[in-house]
């Protein structure tokens, strides 16, 4: 699952502006200064966009590590099959 791909489509926004948005807040820049001082890089993004899209990307990427989560757990036990593999690909 592209994280990006999900939330460009879900705010209907381009995918630079999200890829832009998510470096700034991973180099640890606040929302409040992205939304006034770096509109350039983020194609003029506004404060709630932003705060939407911080949200929104926190839940995918925590959901992303509990898939992951779930299913070295099943490995584990050795009941990892095909069927599983896909339901938990396509888990929303």
């Amino acid at each position: 699952m592209d994280i990006f791909q999900v939330i460009a489509d879900e705010f209907s926004i381009k995918y630079g502006q999200v890829e832009s948005a998510v470096k700034l807040i991973d180099e640890g820049n606040t929302i409040p200064f992205i939304a006034r001082y770096r509109k350039e890089v983020t194609g003029g993004l506004s404060d709630e966009i932003l705060r939407d899209l911080f949200d929104r990307l926190n839940y995918l990427r925590n959901l992303q590590t509990r898939k992951e989560e779930v299913r070295k757990s099943i490995e584990e036990q050795g009941k990892l099959t095909d069927e599983i593999i896909q339901a938990l690909e396509n888990a929303k």
